[in-house]
């Protein structure tokens, strides 16, 4: 199966970076998102990355306007019928998420398109639960930023056709020059379901006054030849991300590793989110 139109559900974060690698690698890309406010931020966003590839010489101005014009942007759910590639992320809530299957399941006209996920730690079952189609749904998690970050993984639900998989493994290594990794439907996946703990376990000992957030992100950078301690690194994810990955994994396994830390659910409650919002573990202002 050749897979040369693909839409895109959300324009945020993700859904924008996902749109580009697909618009860069030569595919007809539609983008849908719920409203003209949300598609104009997702368009800019592409745009401003766009630009900064050119500015360093990674992209040529040719190629950039080249992978704008594959771009289209709607709000209209009905702009995904004749996609042969439908990603779905928007929102890491699950009754969004699976009214939006739902929904696809009735639009999309070709019965042979594939419906995937970049859900970073929900059940891929239950989406394609929602369809007529399960054995064409399947999940397709990107790291972020998308551009950027070399790994996907692609989640095969216990429908999942087994041929669905090997067709996006190879669409991810020939077309979007990605290095997938393949996973089981089981909660966090496989990067999560290593880092979540970790960074939990960071935040733990932060919390516990083991030690401070310096020597701890210096233990693990200088010890353990990691590119960035732990507690810089739920800074960049995003603390409202780590804590909405735990709570999603410890539903499912009840391990206290995944339990979310106290320290963690007050610093979400009190806005501080990490770079996104300026403060976090570290201050960016």
């Amino acid at each position: 199966m050749e897979i040369t139109k693909a839409g895109v559900i959300g324009s945020g974060l993700m859904g924008s970076g996902i749109a580009e690698v697909l618009a860069r690698s030569g595919l007809d890309v539609v983008v849908r998102d719920i409203s003209d406010e949300a598609v104009a931020a997702g368009r800019g966003r592409i745009e401003k990355s766009f630009a900064k590839g050119v500015e360093r010489g990674k992209l040529s101005q040719e190629d950039a306007d080249a992978a704008l014009g594959r771009l289209t942007f709607t709000t209209d759910l009905q702009a995904m019928a004749d996609r042969q590639l439908v990603i779905e992320a928007a929102s890491e809530n699950e009754e969004i998420k699976k009214s939006i299957f739902s929904e696809l399941d009735g639009i999309v006209t070709d019965k042979n398109a594939i419906l995937a996920s970049n859900t970073s730690s929900m059940p891929i079952i239950r989406f394609a639960q929602v369809t007529s189609r399960p054995e064409r749904v399947l999940g397709l998690h990107f790291f972020n930023p998308a551009p950027v970050q070399p790994l996907v993984e692609i989640i095969s639900s216990v429908l999942t056709d087994p041929e669905v998989a090997n067709t996006i493994e190879k669409f991810s290594i020939d077309v979007l020059g990605k290095k997938p990794i393949r996973s089981d439907d089981r909660p966090g996946f496989i990067v999560n379901a290593l880092l979540i703990p970790y960074l939990f376990a960071a935040i733990r000992m932060y919390e516990a006054g083991h030690a401070t957030k310096e020597d701890i992100d210096n233990g693990m950078m200088n010890g353990a030849a990691h590119p960035m301690g732990p507690l810089t690194l739920a800074d960049l994810i995003g603390l409202d991300t780590c804590l909405f990955v735990g709570q999603s994994i410890y539903e499912e396994t009840g391990a206290a590793a995944d339990k979310p830390p106290v320290l963690l659910s007050r610093m979400v409650d009190g806005g501080l989110l990490g770079r996104k919002t300026g403060r976090g573990f570290y201050d960016y202002r």
